[in-house]
């Protein structure tokens, strides 16, 4: 806001500390009825918000280390993949962080690999066998020396890196819990079909604790960059995406929305009904956000918990196509 203030009354944009301070005076003396104080959470929503956004980042570091670690074994130690689909995982990476390569793996006993597989959780006798069976008739990828050596080093690494990031994952999901079962809104939130407590966790510190911060859903929906913004300029007008939010509390939203599909009666049947409308994934799941911001506004300044059926019974008595969608897709 300052800068694009002092941008109307200095063309030559040069900023200036001195100037920049008379800029913030006049704004505050002229526009102070346009400006809406800033009061903070309390002390526990606060640490529950910085710890939800630093699990999500190690979450993307999880992803981005498992993309890197994929790669690199597909060019020279494929078969793990096989064994172990899920990379993210304590029993994968100690299983690469032994035997890195297909070659560490001759000579090793069957009980040995056994043991590490019973130690890691892995107690399907099928499952177990079907793994020994493979490891067994595996033949290498590759016999360039050069390729292996130099992937052994780089694989340790990331193997490493991510079971560290898997532990710190698990460490703040200890955090979050117990901040959550202490914070008197949690419920209302956990109600929310499919949210868990991890959405649960990023929705209520996405609201916060001041339940004066808007005055209504719509200030929510703009606020949280949900809402789209609408440009006019002559006859012409177009709808945009919104720029300036808060990146991450559009995204728990967001994301939030993309998961209740699979939980709600009426939330699948809102997004199927933009698909047939010609709605891209992400476009229809951000219209569903819009659908579900409103509700969540109303049960967090009500203290009331999310009930499916009462809604679904609301809709249906409104007359909603998307109930009507929903029975005749189940018929």
């Amino acid at each position: 806001m300052l800068s694009r203030f002092r941008e109307a009354f200095t063309p030559s944009r040069a900023k200036d500390d001195p100037s920049d301070a008379e800029f913030l005076v006049e704004l505050l003396i002229h526009h102070r009825e346009r400006l809406k104080a800033w009061a903070p959470d309390d002390e526990r929503t606060r640490t529950l918000q910085l710890l939800v956004e630093h699990r999500r980042r190690l979450v993307g570091d999880q992803t981005r280390i498992s993309n890197r670690l994929t790669a690199l074994l597909k060019g020279y130690f494929p078969q793990v993949l096989q064994w172990f689909p899920d990379i993210r995982t304590g029993m994968g990476c100690d299983f690469l962080l032994r035997w890195s390569s297909l070659d560490a793996l001759k000579g090793v006993r069957r009980a040995t690999l056994e043991k590490f597989m019973r130690e890691h959780h892995s107690q399907r006798t099928e499952t177990i066998e079907r793994r020994l069976t493979a490891i067994k008739t595996a033949v290498p990828l590759t016999t360039d020396v050069a390729v292996i050596n130099s992937s052994v080093v780089m694989v340790r690494a990331l193997a490493a890196q991510m079971k560290t990031t898997l532990a710190a994952v698990k460490e703040f999901d200890q955090q979050i819990e117990a901040l959550c079962c202490a914070h008197e809104d949690f419920e209302v939130f956990a109600s929310l079909p499919g949210a868990g407590r991890v959405y649960a966790s990023r929705l209520l510190t996405a609201m916060g604790s001041n339940r004066e911060r808007w005055t209504s859903a719509s200030e929510l929906l703009c606020f949280s960059g949900i809402a789209p913004v609408i440009e006019r300029s002559g006859k012409s007008s177009w709808t945009r995406w919104r720029y300036c939010c808060p990146k991450f509390t559009r995204q728990a939203f967001v994301e939030y929305a993309g998961e209740s599909i699979r939980h709600s009666e009426w939330a699948q049947a809102f997004y199927v009904s933009q698909k047939a409308k010609g709605k891209s994934h992400q476009a229809a799941v951000r219209a569903l956000a819009y659908k579900w911001i409103r509700i969540i506004y109303r049960c967090w300044q009500t203290r009331t918990n999310y009930d499916e059926a009462r809604y679904v019974g609301c809709l249906r008595k409104k007359g909603s196509k998307f109930v009507a969608e929903s029975a005749s897709a189940e018929a």
